[in-house]
């Protein structure tokens, strides 16, 4: 693993993967390296004129590559429902739960969630669970890979008050939602084993990446010195989307990748070759995981039928 780069992506050739949040940053890499693979791939993106210019981008930066755009909006349940319903393949062998906002302003999405939770956690755990009896279809190797954050670790999840009701803090509501990615994928990956599956569930993270994530909720909020000061920290300290890209990449399609394992950079966490990532104790909690879960299940209502605890 030691140096693991894009050039060592396996062949993905006959493969279908969906990437969420894939026009731009670190969701646009991901889907343009697995596409350079051989990988048809679907972007899932929530601007048409935004998705259909990365399409076009791939195209020209990888000749020959299978890309595709299907619009979803994981701040709204019915979009969510209707990406799935026109999904144009019987089987899906990677899903790349990418997409996700940072430290926003307080706001609430179509069906009522607070904005981070609802985009973050709550629309990737509907659009798996519809999806997944198209992986299930697949042949052996089907992954789903989460994205997450080190930032997870500045709070994990209140049950009783999951979109911030009580109080909001912009980054405790950022990294309550990192927390419910990682939780999400420590539960699903129990009970995919428990069923025999061979799906693997993981995460991942990116470190320090240059993206507009970070200068999207200063924007959002009018706070231009803070997005300035992010734009400086960006160019001086991140590292490249490309770099950032990695560790998806690398959960996505590693041989070696455990059942609920979480990649990351390997120096600090913030730059580096890919390589086991540190979590906060509470992400691996069974309790918390299968109450997270169910609460989920009724917020979305959808429910992992062939997949019951």
């Amino acid at each position: 693993m030691a140096g693991w780069s894009a050039s060592d992506i396996p062949d993905q050739r006959g493969r279908v993967a969906v990437v969420t949040g894939a026009n731009s940053g670190i969701g646009y890499v991901t889907a343009r390296e697995l596409a350079r693979r051989g990988a048809r791939v679907v972007l899932a993106c929530r601007s048409e004129a935004r998705g259909t210019e990365a399409v076009r981008r791939i195209a020209a930066e990888v000749p020959c590559s299978t890309v595709e755009l299907l619009r979803l909006d994981l701040a709204d349940l019915a979009s969510v429902r209707e990406f799935a319903d026109t999904f144009p393949y019987d089987r899906l062998d990677l899903l790349v739960n990418n997409a996700g906002v940072m430290a926003l302003p307080y706001g609430t999405t179509a069906d009522g969630f607070e904005t981070q939770f609802g985009v973050n956690h709550l629309g990737h755990f509907a659009l798996t669970g519809l999806l997944l009896p198209r992986v299930l279809a697949a042949p052996p190797g089907a992954r789903i890979v989460s994205v997450s954050s080190l930032a997870h670790a500045l709070a994990t999840i209140d049950i009783t008050d999951l979109n911030s009701e009580r109080r909001y803090h912009r980054w405790i509501a950022y990294a309550r939602s990192k927390t419910a990615n990682l939780l999400f994928v420590h539960e699903l990956a129990r009970r995919l084993a428990a069923h025999g599956s061979d799906v693997v569930a993981a995460a991942a993270h990116p470190g320090y990446a240059d993206t507009n994530l970070q200068t999207a909720g200063a924007r959002m909020a009018g706070r231009r010195a803070v997005e300035r000061f992010m734009r400086v920290g960006n160019r001086y300290f991140a590292q490249s989307a490309d770099a950032g890209a990695l560790p998806t990449l690398h959960a996505a399609t590693a041989p070696d990748i455990r059942p609920d394992s979480f990649t990351g950079p390997s120096f600090l966490g913030r730059h580096g070759t890919p390589g086991p990532a540190w979590r906060a104790p509470w992400t691996l909690n069974d309790r918390a995981g299968e109450r997270l879960w169910g609460a989920s299940e009724e917020l979305t209502r959808v429910t992992y039928d062939g997949l019951k605890s």
